[in-house]
């Protein structure tokens, strides 16, 4: 017998598959970074779906989510806040960052991040940081 799925969670699987296709510069360009636990081992998962959301990039083992922001998300202030809310309610961490930031300082983006895992894991901290471009 066969999972039941909601077509609600059917169509979020897909938008996440299609947004894994079609993802901006800025998003390629951290995956790189953090795929493939590359980031000292960190496991990421991208366009994962949270609940109503997909998230960019998401850490379960640090409920750490990381956003990138555009030019369009000026004008949809409420709606980042609400989706920022039901996150954080959720125990989730939201890094956000402006996609320019990752096309001109890629590695501070990078360090910010995985400062930001350092802290859920007490093992971690003061740990080395390695070149990351």
């Amino acid at each position: 017998m066969g999972k039941i799925v909601s077509i609600g969670s059917k169509l979020r699987r897909d938008r996440a598959r299609r947004l894994r296709r079609d993802q901006t510069p800025g998003e390629a360009r951290l995956w790189e970074c953090l795929r493939g636990s590359r980031l000292e081992g960190w496991k990421w998962r991208r366009q994962a779906p949270v609940g109503p959301f997909i998230v960019d990039f998401l850490c379960l083992e640090t409920a750490i989510v990381v956003e990138l922001d555009g030019g369009y998300h000026i004008g949809q202030a409420d709606r980042d806040a609400r989706r920022e809310a039901f996150l954080r309610a959720r125990g989730l961490q939201v890094l956000r960052f402006w996609n320019s930031e990752v096309s001109t300082d890629l590695e501070r983006v990078c360090r910010t991040i995985l400062s930001a895992c350092r802290e859920t894991d007490p093992r971690m901290r003061g740990g080395k940081i390695n070149r990351l471009t």
